[in-house]
């Protein structure tokens, strides 16, 4: 048998190391251990902060294409937008221009006819301009507060508007501040008239707070969704033509004679900022036939001292005839 060389390579043992059980072994309690360290102790903090701080520059470099991409989007949606934006401006400006138009041949038509007819000119009420403050905190109704009070001439029981139509009413004055109960509230009431049949009823506040409601109209009267629902002025609180609400839904049952209405108030009662504060309108009626008799008196004051005047030049020149027809 030839001799050769001695073998120098380790066993197979040192040269292969340990088995891949004891590796994943190690490795799994070694991250455990750091998990519990890092949990516990929070050792592993630094680390983390640190090559955060590292990795942060890469990752904006990284993240700059998607950036960019995001901006352009952005830019040509942006434009997009101001774009229509602009295009449905320019239609409003055209609807509401044929709209004033309209509305000025209305008006002149209407004091024609009422010239005509020799009705009388309508009341202009004056009205108060106020801004919301913050909603009541009673939870069973809705009831806003309002920056006017007595020290500013408001009044309990006058009414109260926006642009869209009547919010409500003030039940409660203060000296720098009023309480208004919105239509919606479960005790609110106000008389109405509907615009299409020129029928007139009574609008309530809903119990749930969430709308108005007719009561006791009957099931076969001549009501639809869609009806647009005005002041009356009979209650001499409210002038009459200002919008209220609109109808919802009207659900006609066979075994009540009488028909559910829901309605929609045409002002946006949770969301507005801004309202007016009328006079009420028997108020303001008073005031006015106070200041017609304050004219008509004034007038037939000045009519007899007039009179007077002319008497006493009469007189005058008639005590000169004499005098000087004497020899």
């Amino acid at each position: 048998m030839p001799l050769g060389p001695p073998d120098r390579n380790p066993p197979p043992f040192f040269r292969q190391g340990a088995s891949a059980q004891a590796r994943l072994v190690l490795c799994a309690a070694l991250a455990l251990f750091l998990m519990v360290a890092d949990a516990r102790f929070h050792v592993v903090e630094p680390a983390r902060a640190a090559l955060a701080l590292v990795l942060h520059p890469f990752q904006r470099l990284l993240l700059s294409p998607v950036d960019a991409w995001e901006s352009f989007g952005d830019y040509r949606r942006g434009t997009e937008r101001a774009m229509a934006a602009e295009a449905l401006a320019r239609q409003q400006l055209v609807e509401q221009a044929e709209r004033l138009a309209r509305a000025a041949q209305l008006q002149a038509e209407n004091q024609r006819l009422r010239a005509l007819l020799e009705l009388r000119p309508a009341l202009d009420v004056a009205s108060l301009s106020a801004e919301v403050l913050y909603e009541a905190a009673d939870p069973y109704s809705r009831r806003v507060v309002i920056d006017r009070g007595s020290r500013h001439g408001v009044q309990a029981g006058s009414p109260v508007i926006n642009d869209a139509g009547v919010l409500g009413q003030v039940t409660r004055v203060y000296t720098l501040s009023a309480e208004v109960t919105l239509l919606s509230d479960k005790d609110a009431a106000i008389p109405v008239l509907n615009s299409r049949t020129q029928a007139r009823n009574a609008a309530f506040g809903s119990s749930d707070g969430n709308g108005m409601e007719l009561r006791f109209l009957a099931a076969n009267a001549d009501i639809k969704p869609g009806d647009l629902m005005s002041t009356s002025g009979l209650d001499g609180v409210y002038p009459s033509g200002l919008p209220v609400a609109k109808v919802t839904s009207v659900e006609r049952r066979g075994d009540t004679s009488f028909a559910s209405v829901r309605l929609q108030p045409v002002a946006q009662l949770d969301s507005v900022r801004h309202v007016l504060v009328l006079q009420p309108q028997e108020q303001h009626a008073k005031a006015k036939a106070e200041a017609a008799a304050m004219l008509a008196a004034e007038a037939a004051s000045a009519a007899s001292l007039k009179a007077q005047r002319k008497a006493a030049a009469a007189e005058a020149k008639a005590d000169a005839k004499n005098s000087g027809g004497q020899p």
